[in-house]
């Protein structure tokens, strides 16, 4: 149950950071719960992500019981990037529309997105994310997660060439299905990853983009760096 009082916080919130997605976290404390507001380091204002500082603030106060954040202008139905985001918390969330103030709860209930058709959301449900749940799905094959900040390809950082030996993989030759390709996009380093299904086919989530099944050929076999193959298959 939550409080008229951390409600109305919730609710002041949400109008401050209008037109922006507010967020934060309730937390309890002495067995009440509080209302935390959180800053939204999001570069886009229609998603959101909670500052680690602030978010580590809040767990020093009490103990994070909910995570909230906003949909302005739009019903608080969550989105399968928030759905995704509630499976990876383990916690339950809450979302409130600004201006109308409905409001929609929820918990984890083991969702999983499907592969083809979801939306892009950087760091939530990019090409490596979709590269994960393949061999989760398909494979039954868990592959470790690793940080990622927005325009990570244009720093010094380099996500698949970095890490693709410690997730298991190794560079090869030839395709063979579920295989992962390598591909520069607008970018000096390998910055986009597909899984190749066969029959000329790859699957992948590309920015900006649905996910979805596409021929392997023309534009992307030009882009393309690497083929990787999994340990076990090899």
């Amino acid at each position: 149950m939550i409080s008229a009082k951390v409600m109305q916080a919730i609710s002041d919130h949400a109008k401050r950071d209008y037109p922006r997605e507010s967020c934060g976290v309730i937390i309890i404390v002495k067995g009440r719960k509080k209302y935390i507001p959180c800053r939204n380091i999001a570069p886009n204002g229609n998603d959101f992500a909670i500052h680690p500082e602030d978010y580590a603030l809040a767990e020093d106060a009490g103990k994070v019981a909910m995570i909230v954040h906003s949909h302005p202008n739009t019903a608080p139905k969550p989105s399968p990037a928030d759905l995704i985001g509630c499976e990876r918390s383990n916690l339950p969330w809450l979302i409130i529309n600004w201006p109308t103030g409905l409001t929609y709860e929820f918990e984890p209930t083991g969702y999983k997105a499907p592969l083809l058709g979801r939306v892009f959301q950087h760091g939530v449900l990019d090409c490596y994310t979709f590269i994960r749940d393949y061999y989760d799905q398909n494979l039954n094959i868990t592959l470790p997660d690793f940080v990622r900040g927005d325009n990570w390809w244009l720093g010094e950082d380099d996500l698949y060439l970095d890490n693709f030996a410690k997730a298991g993989f190794s560079r090869v030759d030839e395709l063979q299905e579920h295989d992962v390709i390598l591909m520069t996009v607008a970018s000096s380093k390998p910055n986009h990853g597909a899984v190749y299904v066969g029959d000329s086919r790859i699957e992948h989530h590309q920015v900006n983009r649905l996910s979805s099944r596409d021929v392997f050929g023309g534009w992307y076999q030009k882009i393309t760096t690497d083929y990787l193959r999994h340990n076990r298959f090899l």
